[in-house]
C-alpha cells in the first residue's frame, strides 16, 4: 500500500527530463564518424609536423618559477638576462595578468642524466641571483612558486604515468571481458580508445602541457567514459532478454533513450562543475580543467555515436548462433515500416427474403 503523501510517479521527477523520447541516434553515425576521424587526423598531422607531446617540467626535469612583477618587464631583457647567466633555451611566458611570467628552463650543461632535485635547485637560485643583479630593487619581483624535478625523476614520472595509462586500459578490459561478452567488450574498449585518442589530439592542437594533473584528467576520463558506454550497454542487454525478435538498429535507439535523461543530468551537474573550475581557478589547475570539459563531452559523444553503432556492425558482421529474431546479417540500415494491408468494407448483410 502506498505511504501517506506517496506517488510513485513523482520519484525521482528530476530524472524524468527527456522522458520517453524517441531520437535515431544510429542514423548519424556516418556523420559523427566522419567529424570524428577528421579531428584525429589533424591532430596526428600536429604530433608528425611540430613535434611529440609537451610534457611538462614533472616529466623532463628542470625548473619552473612564477614571478610577478612590480612593473610589466621586457621579455627581451628577461632572455638576455638569463642568457648571460648560462640559462639558454629558457621559456618565458605571461601566466595571467601582464605582471606575471613563469620561467622554465633546464641547466644542460651541468645537469645530466644523474643529476637529483638538487641540482634543478641551483638553476632557480642562479635565475634569480641574475634578476636581483639586474634589477637591483629587491621589491622589483617577487618568486610565487618555484618547482624544481631532476632529470632522472622527471624520466621516472613519464614513465610511470605511460604504465598507469596502459594498466588503466589493461584492468578496464578485464573488467569487460568478466561483464560482458566479447562483442560488448570489443565495443566498449575501442570506444574508450577513440576517447583517448581524441582527447590527446585536442591537448596537441591548443598546446597544453602534458602535466601529472593532466595525466590525472585522462585517466578519470577513461572511467568516466566506460562507465557511461556500460550503462548504456546494460540496458541493450536487459532488451535483448526481453525483446529478442526486435532489430538491433532499434533495440539500440531505444536503449540510449532510455539512458537518455540520467546522462544529460549527470554530464550537465559534472560539466557545470568543471566549467566554475574554468572561470574561478588558477591558472595551475585550468589545464586539467578544459581536458576535463572536453572529455566529458568525447565520452558521452563516443558512447551514443561510436560504442553503439560499433555494436551494431560486430553484430552484423559475426551474428549470435541460435538466437532467433531481427538480428539479421546485414540489417546496418535503419528498418523500413512496411503499411498494414487495407482493412475490406463490411457489407450490410442481406435482407432475408420470404
Amino acid at each position: 500500500e502506498p505511504h501517506c503523501g506517496y506517488r510513485p510517479d513523482a520519484e525521482h521527477l528530476m530524472l524524468r527530463i527527456f522522458h520517453d523520447t524517441k531520437y535515431d541516434f544510429i542514423r548519424w553515425w556516418r556523420t559523427a564518424a566522419a567529424l570524428t576521424i577528421a579531428f584525429m587526423l589533424i591532430g596526428l598531422g600536429s604530433f608528425i609536423f611540430k613535434g611529440g607531446v609537451n610534457w611538462s617540467i614533472e616529466f623532463t626535469g628542470g625548473t619552473l618559477m612564477q614571478l610577478q612583477f612590480k612593473q610589466p618587464p621586457d621579455v627581451a631583457v628577461l632572455r638576455a638576462t638569463l642568457v648571460a647567466a648560462g640559462i639558454e633555451g629558457a621559456e618565458i611566458q605571461q601566466f595571467g595578468t601582464p605582471n606575471d611570467y613563469t620561467v622554465r628552463a633546464q641547466d644542460r650543461k651541468n645537469l645530466d642524466a644523474a643529476a637529483s632535485a638538487s641540482g634543478a635547485d641551483s638553476v632557480s637560485r642562479r635565475i634569480e641571483t641574475a634578476l636581483r643583479a639586474k634589477y637591483g630593487d629587491t621589491t622589483a619581483f617577487k618568486v610565487q612558486r618555484t618547482e624544481s624535478v631532476g632529470p632522472k625523476v622527471g624520466s621516472e614520472l613519464r614513465n610511470g604515468a605511460i604504465i598507469a595509462m596502459f594498466l588503466g586500459s589493461l584492468i578496464t578490459l578485464i573488467y569487460l571481458a568478466i561483464r560482458f561478452e566479447w562483442r560488448f567488450g570489443t565495443a566498449a574498449v575501442l570506444s574508450t580508445a577513440h576517447d583517448i585518442l581524441v582527447t590527446l589530439a585536442f591537448i596537441k592542437l591548443f598546446h597544453f602541457e602534458v602535466s601529472l594533473t593532466v595525466v590525472a584528467a585522462i585517466l578519470t576520463l577513461l572511467g568516466y567514459s566506460m562507465n557511461d558506454t556500460i550503462i548504456i550497454f546494460d540496458r541493450v542487454r536487459e532488451n535483448l532478454r526481453k525483446a529478442r525478435r526486435e532489430p538491433l538498429y532499434q533495440l539500440l535507439n531505444r536503449s540510449v533513450n532510455e539512458t537518455l535523461p540520467r546522462s544529460i543530468l549527470t554530464h550537465s551537474t559534472t560539466m557545470a562543475a568543471t566549467l566554475a573550475l574554468l572561470i574561478f581557478a588558477g591558472e595551475v589547475i585550468r589545464p586539467f580543467a578544459w581536458v576535463m570539459f572536453f572529455g566529458i563531452f568525447v565520452a558521452t559523444f563516443s558512447s551514443i555515436y561510436v560504442a553503439s553503432p560499433l555494436l551494431l556492425w560486430i553484430e552484423t558482421k559475426y551474428p549470435r548462433v541460435g538466437e532467433g529474431g531481427g538480428r539479421v546479417k546485414g540489417n546496418t540500415a535503419a528498418p523500413s515500416v512496411t503499411p498494414p494491408p487495407p482493412v475490406p468494407a463490411k457489407r450490410s448483410p442481406a435482407k432475408a427474403t420470404r
